[in-house]
Parts: C-alpha cells; sequence; structure tokens
C-alpha cells in the first residue's frame, strides 16, 4: 500500500466519525464513573450528629431514623440520678460530620447497679490496699472496725451485718466495711513462743556413766 492511499483514508468522513464517537465513549465512562461513586458514596453529604446523652432510647431511636442515621446499643453503664434505659455516651459524639446510614453506638442506663465479685484481700493486704482496690472497682466503704491483730492488717470485709468471703458477687450501690487490725490482742488469747533451735555443727555430749539393772550382789 502506498502511503499516499494510507494518508487519504484519514480524509475519509466515516474514520472520523469513529474517531469521534471513541472519544465521546470514553468521555462518558470516566464522567460516569466519576459522578456515580460520589453518588454511591454521598460525596460532599454531611449529617451532623445530634446530642442523645439523657434521652431515652427510643426517641433517640426515632430522631436518628429521621435523619437517615442507625443506632446501635453497644454497652450499659448505671447513674442512679437518671432513669432506666437512658442514653449515657454516643459515638461518634454531638457536632460529628457523618454520611447517610452512618452507625451511631450508644450506651445505656441499667435498670439495677451492676454487681461485682470481692476480690482476695482478707487476710492478704493491709488496709490501704484494700481500700484502693475497693473503691477502684466502685464499692463504697464505711469507717473500718478494729479487731484485735496485726495494726491495719485486713481480717474481713462486712456487708450489712453479715461476713462476705472472696468472689462474693455484691452491688456496689451496698457500702462495705472492713475489719482490720488494732495492732492489739486479747488478754485472753495464748501465746505460744517457742525458743528457736540453732545447730551449732557440733555432735551432742554423751553422759559418761553406766546403766545399773539391778543392786550389786554384796560379798559375804
Amino acid at each position: 500500500m502506498k502511503s499516499s492511499e494510507f494518508f487519504g483514508k484519514f480524509r475519509s468522513s466515516f474514520v472520523w466519525w469513529n474517531i469521534f464517537a471513541m472519544v465521546v465513549v470514553v468521555v462518558l465512562i470516566f464522567a460516569g464513573v466519576k459522578y456515580g461513586l460520589n453518588i454511591y458514596t454521598h460525596h460532599g453529604e454531611a449529617i451532623v450528629v445530634p446530642d442523645l446523652k439523657n434521652m431515652s432510647c427510643d426517641k433517640a431511636r426515632l430522631l436518628l431514623e429521621q435523619s437517615n442515621l442507625n443506632i446501635v446499643v453497644s454497652d450499659s453503664g448505671y447513674n442512679k440520678m437518671l432513669p432506666a434505659d437512658c442514653i449515657l455516651a454516643q459515638t461518634p459524639g454531638c457536632g460529628s460530620k457523618v454520611k447517610a446510614g452512618h452507625i451511631i453506638y450508644v450506651t445505656v442506663n441499667s435498670t439495677s447497679s451492676p454487681t461485682i465479685s470481692i476480690p482476695d484481700i482478707v487476710d492478704n493486704s493491709s488496709m490501704r490496699e484494700a481500700v484502693a482496690k475497693l473503691t477502684a472497682m466502685g464499692f463504697r466503704l464505711t469507717p473500718p472496725v478494729h479487731v484485735p491483730g496485726e495494726k491495719d492488717w485486713v481480717y474481713g470485709i462486712m456487708c450489712r451485718g453479715r461476713r462476705v468471703s472472696t468472689g462474693d458477687r455484691l452491688s456496689t450501690e451496698v457500702p462495705l466495711t472492713l475489719e482490720v487490725g488494732s495492732g492489739t490482742y486479747d488478754e485472753d488469747e495464748d501465746i505460744n513462743y517457742t525458743e528457736p533451735e540453732y545447730d551449732t555443727g557440733e555432735e551432742p555430749a554423751v553422759d559418761d556413766f553406766e546403766e545399773v539393772t539391778e543392786p550389786p550382789s554384796t560379798m559375804n
């Protein structure tokens, strides 16, 4: 094929229309992908998260549905000053901007105070250690009761007049009383002292005597 014939084909309107159609198709594809993704991902659309704290869970759900948002209860807490089933916390927080369909996770108020197991502190820790551990767990403590024993050593835990043991589950609303040593002992308490035995490394002494089992015979 001669070069004049080859370049002559580009002068044909049919070829140029095909090229033009291909360019239009490519442009439409790029435009469709760009704007289609924006529509699918709600590009530029933002919804401000409302304040749900202290609101009942049903009311919060209705409010979020009106804004095309979803709600999921992820945890529970306890605040005796607030009614049960009200919202204590939310994620994302109030004022955050999210897209439609976003999930708002909330913590709701429980109907009763949580119960927690008593840790192993009886006869195993000082009063300072026990107080720090129990208060960190959420328990309330009354002034300690002193009993005979080593000073400030924990000998028991009382709850409403009864002794509780390690592992017992109690409400954090119920106050606890520690029984701690006063540093003194009862006069009637017998204290046995044992002399220590020391190993000197020496063999025990042997008495030089002969055991006599019957009186010696008398000489006539």
